[in-house]
Formats: structure tokens, C-alpha cells, sequence
């Protein structure tokens, strides 16, 4: 039976495909064969189900093996062979006839010569129409001869046409069946169309998120699409498309636990991480200026087309907002998921103790019924794109941070302001002194969240000891690691000033790694 693809569910790492197809059958026994099935459909994924006057009694997969090739590109090759092989045939039974034709020519011409000259030495002969007849006979040799040099020439293109379609088809071929078919058996109760439709797992197809991040002020959109390739073996028409989350697997098993085991905690070293971010705010009303002018209505933003969604108990669906065709040759064909707004809390960070520099950030709760797969985020801030992101899972309700870039409007300034230094003596340590100020000015036109980072050293040998000389003002947070956080709300020219020092005791005979200035 014909069956065409009708719908295709897409799951990241496979595919589950839907043919449907109509067949006019007489009552009794029957098996409909569904053909033309790629290589990599999993024989206990298929399914059978339909509409008519028939019992379904059992669906076996089988194998096809053709005696000439079923992809389309190699079929053609394999045809025009053959037609050239034809051609090279008949070019050789036409060199042949010529030859003869030659050959009876040169033997005319052979036999006739004395009978003329006698009869011209008799005066029987006119010359005139001797003449006329070796003419003739010359003129009959040379197109002759001018025949075989076309077939030659003709020959020597079609040779050349033949070794380069060897060329390309001399690859190996691996030892598999050209096609797979599905054999449903049915039991038809009477004279009527049957409906089947059969459903089936392939490998070699999957989707991935991407997303685009656009950050206006406090309202965060995110458009999440779904990126389909498959190289199954076979085109899959416009249809219905569905992108699911869901992982089938072959099994399953309940989890068990593992011995747990408790061991010396080895210290790793201070450790401070840093978002990488690019330049983007917001620009935001100066306090005490004109009134600005009078809003103008924009025009009406095009709507984005959505996929509508399927909830189940552990992951989701997403149909397709319009009919996607995906080919089978592993390009990535773009459907879009969902279309998300949230509400983002903006603020700065800056680490001077490794670069004076601001960094915007948006804290984002995800407000929405969707699960977010990881995928890469194109980043926009104002319209202005800043970046790339990397998204990680994001599960409804779960908060995140994503990097919007530095904001050049907010200065940061490091400086040492005082530096100490000992020698040591017979009986006490060597000792170093050092002092930093941290300025933060806020030039944005509105006021300002910043977070500070900075860090005490830490000691991990006996004989060196840290002392705070002063940490002014008070951080917000620190950690045993020495890690210090402040937090500070700059209005429009505000100015943040942290005062940072540290001491550090050096026993006798003892060398100090790690210290830097």
C-alpha cells in the first residue's frame, strides 16, 4: 500500500514517524506490506492501528533487498551506465558496418582497375566516365572514413563519461539491506477500505533549543526554538511536527544507591568566578531635565507564531505552529517553540581585583509552565545584541543569572594607597603591609545596584599568618576563603569607596609563594 508520512514526533535524540494509507481489500486473510522503510527503524517500536472491517493479527519487519539501488541519485547513475554501455555497443556495431563498407570499396576499386585500363587501351571505355566512377568511389571512402572518426571521437566521450560515473560509485557499500517493509498481517471481515497507519522509531534524527535573550529594562523575552535535523534515510514531507522532551529508552531501571563514602577534605584553592559579559543598559530618564516630548505610538510589533503545548506528567510536547518539511540530509530546519516574558532584576558587578570594569546582570526567575532545555542564547540588551550565553536546564520557578554585558558608565577604579615591608631578624618574622581603595561612580542617568567583589588571601601553612588591618565599610558577606562581597545603591553620580588592608607574618626561614601586589 502507498502510505504516505502524515506526522512526526521529534525527540532530541530520535524520531517517531506516522504513515497513513487506504487499501481496498476482499474479506479473508491478508498481509499489506508498508514499503520503502529507512535502515534505522527499531523493529520492536512498531505499531499498528486503523479504521475498518479488520482485526489486526501481528506486524513483522522485513528486510528488502533490490537488485538495482533505491537511492534516487544512485538509481540515476546506475541508469545512465547503462545507457552509455548502449551507446558504446552501437558506436562498435557502427565501426564495424563502416569497415565493411571500406574494406568492399578498396576491393571494388582493386578488381575494376585493369577491366578500365583495358577498355581505355581498346577504345571501349569513355575517360569521362571512368573518371567519374573513381570519383565516386573516392568520394563514398572519404565519408566512409569520415563516419569513423566521429564514432571516435564519440567513443572517447562516452569512455570518459563512463570512468567518472565509476569514479563516484566505486565506494564501498556496506553489506546492508537497500530497504526495510513492514508485513501487517489483517483478517478483513468483508469487502471494504481498510485505513492502516503505522507508527515507528528511527535513530539519526533529534532537536536541539536555541534561544534569542532580549533584555528591555526590567522585562526580559525569551524566544526559544527548536532546531530539527535527521539523516534517517528518508525525506519527511510537510506535515505535522511535534517536539517533545521526553527520552525514550530502550530501559529502564529503578535507581540504586552506591556506597557513600567520607573521606579528608582536601581544600581546593580561593577560587573567584566572573561572568563574561559585554557592553549594554538600558538609557534611562535624567532626574530634573525637560519633560520629554509627547509619546508616539508605535506601529503594531508582528506577532511570532507559537507551537501549542502538551504537558504530561514528565515532560512536554510542543506541536508546530505551521508544516515543516525536514529532508534527510542533515541540514537544520527552524520551528519555533514558545515565546516567553518575564520579569528581570538588574544590577552591576565588578571584581577590580581582576578588572575595573562593570558587568550588567539580570536576575530571572522562570515564571512559566515551560521546562527550558539547554541550548545556547543569543543575547540583546535595548536592541543592541551583546553577547552569546550558554543556557543550562531551566526548570519553572528556578532562578538564573544571564550576563548582559559591561556598562562602561559605571567607573571602577582599584588603587594601592600603601605598601609595607620588613626584613626579618634573628628572632622575628618577616612581615608585608598592603593597602587598597576601591572607587565606584555611578554615570548612568538613574540609580544604580552594584555589588563589589574582592578577596583577603588565605593561609594554609602554620607559620604564615593573615590579619585584617581594616575592611571599611563592613562587607556584606565573606567566606572562609577569604571572598568579600558589598552591595551598594548608587543614585545618578553616586560614589562607593572601599577601604581594604591586610597584613601578613612570615616565620623565620620560611619562603612565601602566592603573594602579589
Amino acid at each position: 500500500m502507498d502510505a504516505a508520512i502524515v506526522s512526526v514526533t521529534v525527540y532530541p535524540d530520535q524520531a517517531r514517524i506516522t504513515r497513513r494509507g487506504s487499501v481496498d481489500l476482499p474479506p479473508g486473510r491478508r498481509k499489506v506490506y508498508f514499503e520503502r522503510l529507512p535502515l534505522q527503524v527499531s523493529a520492536d517500536s512498531v505499531r499498528v492501528g486503523g479504521q475498518g472491517p479488520a482485526t489486526v493479527l501481528g506486524v513483522d519487519v522485513v528486510r528488502r533487498s533490490h537488485s538495482r539501488p533505491t537511492d534516487p541519485a544512485a538509481a540515476e547513475l546506475a541508469e545512465r551506465r547503462r545507457e552509455l554501455t548502449a551507446d558504446l555497443a552501437e558506436l562498435a556495431d557502427s565501426d564495424a558496418v563502416l569497415q565493411q563498407r571500406l574494406d568492399f570499396l578498396a576491393g571494388l576499386g582493386e578488381r575494376s582497375s585493369p577491366a578500365f585500363a583495358r577498355a581505355l587501351a581498346a577504345g571501349d571505355a569513355d575517360p569521362a566516365r571512368v573518371a567519374e566512377t573513381a570519383a565516386a568511389l573516392a568520394e563514398q571512402a572519404t565519408a566512409v572514413r569520415a563516419e569513423r572518426r566521429a564514432n571516435a571521437r564519440r567513443r572517447q566521450d562516452v569512455e570518459a563519461e563512463l570512468a567518472a560515473i565509476d569514479r563516484r560509485t566505486a565506494q564501498p557499500v556496506a553489506a546492508l539491506p537497500d530497504l526495510m517493509a513492514a508485513a501487517v498481517d489483517i483478517d478483513v471481515t468483508g469487502d471494504a477500505t481498510v485505513t492502516l497507519e503505522l507508527s515507528y522509531l528511527v535513530t539519526g534524527a533529534g532537536w536541539t533549543s536555541v534561544y534569542d535573550v532580549r533584555v528591555d529594562g526590567q522585562q526580559l523575552s525569551m524566544t526559544w526554538f527548536g532546531l530539527v535535523t535527521q539523516r534517517t534515510g528518508e525525506d519527511w514531507p510537510e506535515g505535522e511536527l511535534l517536539l517533545s522532551t521526553a527520552r525514550p529508552s530502550g530501559t529502564a531501571r529503578v535507581p540504586e544507591l552506591s556506597p557513600w563514602y567520607l573521606d579528608r577534605y582536601q581544600p581546593p584553592p580561593p577560587q573567584i568566578a566572573y561572568p563574561a559579559m559585554a557592553y549594554g543598559a538600558a538609557p534611562m530618564a535624567a532626574p530634573g531635565g525637560p519633560p520629554p516630548p509627547a509619546p508616539i505610538s508605535p506601529p503594531p510589533v508582528l506577532e511570532q507564531a507559537v507551537a501549542t503545548v502538551e504537558h504530561g506528567v514528565s515532560a512536554s510536547t510542543y506541536r508546530a505552529a505551521r508544516p515543516v518539511a525536514v529532508p534527510g540530509d542533515g541540514t537544520a530546519h527552524r520551528a519555533t517553540v514558545a515565546v516567553i516574558d518575564l520579569d528581570a532584576a538588574l544590577d552591576y558587578v565588578t571584581a577590580p581585583v581582576r578588572a575595573a570594569e562593570a558587568h550588567l546582570r539580570a536576575t530571572v526567575v522562570n515564571r512559566s509552565q515551560h521546562t527550558l532545555l539547554p541550548g545556547p542564547a543569543s543575547v540583546f540588551s535595548s536592541g543592541v545584541f551583546v553577547g552569546r550565553a550558554a543556557l543550562a536546564m531551566w526548570a519553572p520557578g528556578e532562578e538564573i543569572e544571564l550576563a548582559l554585558g559591561v556598562d562602561d558608565r559605571i567607573r571602577v577604579d582599584r588603587t594601592m594607597v600603601g605598601r609595607r615591608a620588613t626584613k626579618p631578624t634573628l628572632s622575628t618574622s618577616r612581615r608585608r603591609e598592603v593597602e587598597y581603595r576601591v572607587l565606584v561612580t555611578n554615570h548612568t542617568p538613574g540609580p544604580a545596584r552594584v555589588t563589589v567583589l574582592d578577596q583577603l588571601p588565605v593561609s594554609r601553612d602554620e607559620n604564615i599568618a593573615v590579619r585584617e588591618l581594616h575592611l571599611h565599610p563592613a562587607p556584606s558577606e565573606r567566606t572562609e576563603l577569604g571572598l568579600l562581597t558589598w552591595r551598594f545603591e548608587l543614585p545618578p553620580g553616586g560614589v562607593a569607596e572601599v577601604l581594604l588592608g591586610v597584613r601578613v607574618d612570615v616565620g623565620r626561614g620560611v619562603e612565601m609563594v602566592g603573594w602579589r601586589e
